[in-house]
């Protein structure tokens, strides 16, 4: 399953970047996030590994391990997720013409039962962009 959102901030590519690596504070804007917590040596690079405890429909139910697997400051950052759901994730950051930034979200995500598991994950897709879709809204209202 593929979902994407995004938004544009009223802030340079820069900070917007620092704000979104400043892990501990992702659940603030992150609607479907409980906690999120560094669990690796490093805090940036390639390597860093976080831990996230992720609502499914607003239940506090899974805990997954996301590995950055490519990092380009302050432009994309690629996580790999590790846990009952997999996937990848993908933030793209640009300049706009105002000097703000545009930023794109987009997560690819697989369960381990082939076909009950694409099922569900077509289901939760509509679920997975509003989410999307509130949390980067949450995001550009904090940073206003």
């Amino acid at each position: 399953m593929r979902a994407a959102a995004s938004i544009d901030l009223p802030v340079d590519v820069g900070s917007a970047w620092v704000t979104l690596l400043a892990w501990e504070r992702q659940p603030e804007w992150m609607v479907d996030a409980v906690s999120v917590r560094v669990i690796a040596e490093r805090r940036a690079g390639t390597g860093v590994r976080v831990a996230v405890r992720t609502k499914v429909f607003g239940i506090a139910a899974l805990t997954d391990v996301l590995e950055v697997s490519e990092w380009d400051p302050p432009r994309r950052l690629v996580v790999e997720r590790w846990g009952f759901v997999r996937g990848r994730g993908e933030w793209r950051l640009e300049r706009t013409a105002t000097g703000g930034t545009r930023f794109r979200w987009e997560e690819e995500l697989r369960l381990p039962v082939p076909v009950l598991g694409e099922l569900a994950l077509a289901t939760y897709r509509p679920v997975m962009r509003r989410l999307m879709r509130q949390s980067l809204s949450n995001l550009a209202a904090g940073l206003r």
